[in-house]
C-alpha cells in the first residue's frame, strides 16, 4: 500500500509575508559554494563532466536571447560551457547558440557528453557534445577544447519536437526524443548507434502503440525521457506524459535494439517487458532506476526452497512465491513535472516503485514538500515536483536523491529504505536582478510575480551537486553538510590528507 510522506520545509512563510522575505535563501544541510548568472539564460539541464584534471559544466537552455559578454554579441539561449574545477570559482567559458525562438519553442534543452576514449569507433583524443538543437534536431559537437567548440555532424533534422536524451558512452547507443513529422505524437524516440559521432548511423524509430503512422484511435501520452542500465542489465526505462496521464515502461534493450523495427502494433509491444499506467493526474519526468538496494530490514529473510527468484518475475507465469523480500531489491523513483503557475494544475510528486518483481510493480511510497510549509502556491510560479538527479556516483547511488521542486528549490530525500523516504537537506536559492518574472492570467487580469524556478540537477564524481533555474537566476553549486553528508558514502581521505 502506498503511504504518503511530506518533507519539512525550509521556513513557514505566513500569508502576509512580503516580497522580500520569499527573495531570501533558504536551506538545511546545504552549503552554497558559488552561483555563476550563465548570462541570465533559462537553465535547463547541467551536466558535469571529468575532461582530464578538469571538470567542464555543459548547461542546456531554454529559448530566448541574451547578450553574450565574451562576444559582445546577443544570441539566441543554447549551451552554456563552464570550467567548475574549483566549484567555488565557476568560470564561464563558450556559449554555444542554439535555435532561434522562445520558451520551448528553441534554445538547446539537453546536453549529454561522452569521451572518445570511451565510445567504440570514435578518435579517443577527443571529447563529444550531444545536444537537443531546439524543436527541430540533434547534433553532435567536439568539446575536446571546451574554449572552442566545434560542431561534428548533424544527427537528425526537420523534426517538430525534442527533448531529454540519453546516450551510452560505452556502446555510443543515443535514445533522441524526437518529433518525427510522420507520427501521432509530438515526442517520441529515434535510436541511433553515434560510436563514431561523425558519422550517425539509424537503427530504428520507437514509441507508445497508437503514436506510429496509420494507427487510429486515441494517441497515448508523449515521451519525455529514456533511461539505459546498457548491456548488462538489458533495460532501458521510459517515462511517458509529463504532468498528467503518466506511463512507465520497462524495456528489453537487446529486443528494443535488434528486433523488428517496422513500426506496427506487434513490433512495438515486442521489447516491453512491464507497463505501468499511473492515474490521469500524475506524470513521468523521470524514471530513475535504482537496482540492488541493500534492505538491511530484510537481511535475515530465508527465500522458500521452492520459490521463484527476484529479477526476472515476468517468466514465472502465475507462480506465486511464498517469500519475496530479500536482503537486496529493485525500485524505480518516478517524478512527474508540474506545468502551471501558481498551483493551477495537479500537484506532482515524488513516487518509488518496487520492481524487483517486473511483472508485479507496486508502488511502495510517495513524497512531497507541502505546500503550507513555505506558502508556495502564493511564491509565484510553479510548485511541486520536477526532475530528479541522474547520476550513478557511487557517492550518493542507492543513498540520496536530488529532485527540484520549483520555487520549493532542490529537495534531498534519504532513499536506504525506499518504503520510508526521508526528507534531509534542502536549498531555496534566493532571487537576484537577472531572476525573471511568472505571471499568471491576460491583460488587465494579469498579475506577476519574481520567483526561484529550481529545473533540473546534477551531481558529479566529488559530491558537489548543481541546480539550473529556469527563471534566468543562474547556475547554483552546492554541497552537503551536516547529517546529510554524514549518509553519503565519500572516500575516507588518504594519508596525506589527513
Amino acid at each position: 500500500m502506498t503511504r504518503w510522506h511530506f518533507g519539512v520545509a525550509a521556513v513557514v512563510i505566513g500569508l502576509t509575508a512580503g516580497l522580500a522575505a520569499q527573495n531570501k535563501q533558504e536551506d538545511s544541510n546545504m552549503d552554497l559554494l558559488a552561483h555563476n548568472d550563465l548570462q541570465a539564460r533559462s537553465a535547463y539541464a547541467p551536466v558535469i563532466h571529468r575532461q582530464g584534471d578538469r571538470y567542464i559544466a555543459y548547461v542546456g537552455h531554454h529559448g530566448g536571447r541574451a547578450m553574450n559578454p565574451l562576444t559582445k554579441q546577443e544570441e539566441p539561449n543554447g549551451t552554456s560551457v563552464l570550467d567548475v574545477t574549483n566549484p567555488r570559482q565557476p568560470r564561464y567559458l563558450f556559449h554555444i547558440p542554439g535555435e532561434a525562438g522562445a520558451g520551448e519553442q528553441g534554445g538547446a534543452q539537453m546536453a549529454r557528453v561522452c569521451n572518445g576514449a570511451t565510445l567504440p569507433n570514435a578518435d579517443r583524443s577527443k571529447v563529444y557534445l550531444l545536444r537537443s538543437y531546439g524543436n527541430s534536431g540533434h547534433e553532435v559537437w567536439d568539446v575536446t577544447t571546451p574554449e572552442k567548440p566545434a560542431k561534428v555532424s548533424t544527427v537528425v533534422s526537420d523534426l517538430r519536437n525534442t527533448h531529454k536524451n540519453f546516450w551510452e558512452c560505452d556502446t555510443g547507443i543515443a535514445y533522441l526524443v524526437s518529433g518525427d513529422k510522420a507520427w501521432r505524437t509530438r515526442r517520441m524516440l529515434k535510436i541511433y548507434d553515434l560510436s563514431n559521432p561523425a558519422a550517425p548511423k539509424f537503427i530504428r524509430d520507437y514509441g507508445v502503440h497508437g503514436q506510429q503512422p496509420g494507427s487510429t484511435g486515441t494517441v497515448p501520452t508523449e515521451l519525455h525521457g529514456p533511461i539505459s542500465l546498457g548491456v548488462k542489465a538489458n533495460r532501458v526505462y521510459f517515462a511517458h506524459g509529463t504532468g498528467n496521464n503518466g506511463l512507465i515502461q520497462i524495456v528489453d534493450r537487446e529486443k528494443l535494439l535488434n528486433g523488428p523495427k517496422e513500426p506496427t502494433e506487434a513490433n512495438l509491444k515486442y521489447p516491453i517487458v512491464q507497463q505501468i499506467d499511473l492515474a490521469p493526474e500524475s506524470g513521468t519526468h523521470t524514471a530513475l532506476p535504482l537496482m540492488g538496494i541493500p534492505m538491511p530490514e530484510f537481511a535475515k529473510q530465508k527465500p522458500g526452497m521452492n520459490d521463484p527468484q527476484p529479477g526476472a518475475g515476468h517468466e514465472h507465469g502465475d507462480q506465486i512465491p511464498r517469500l519475496t523480500n530479500g536482503p537486496h531489491r529493485d525500485f524505480l523513483l518516478v517524478v512527474g513535472e508540474t506545468t502551471d503557475e501558481e498551483c493551477m494544475d495537479n500537484r506532482q510528486f515524488v513516487r518509488m516503485y518496487d520492481v524487483t518483481w517486473e511483472n508485479r510493480p507496486m508502488g511502495v511510497e510517495t513524497w512531497n514538500v507541502p505546500e503550507a510549509s513555505g506558502n508556495f502556491c502564493d511564491r509565484g510560479g510553479r510548485f511541486g515536483a520536477h526532475s530528479s538527479h541522474e547520476n550513478a556516483t557511487p557517492i550518493y547511488y542507492g543513498r540520496l536523491a536530488f529532485i527540484t521542486f520549483f520555487n520549493a528549490g532542490l529537495r534531498v530525500l534519504d532513499i536506504r529504505d525506499p518504503y520510508e523516504i526521508k526528507e534531509v537537506a534542502y536549498f531555496i536559492p534566493a532571487t537576484t536582478d537577472k531572476t525573471d518574472k511568472r505571471c499568471i492570467g491576460q491583460g488587465q487580469t494579469e498579475r506577476c510575480k519574481i520567483a526561484i524556478q529550481s529545473n533540473n540537477a546534477d551531481v558529479d564524481d566529488r559530491g558537489y551537486i548543481y541546480i539550473g533555474d529556469r527563471a534566468n537566476t543562474g547556475l547554483h553549486i552546492l554541497e552537503l553538510s551536516g547529517a546529510a553528508r554524514r549518509i553519503a558514502n565519500f572516500p575516507a581521505p588518504s594519508t596525506a590528507q589527513r
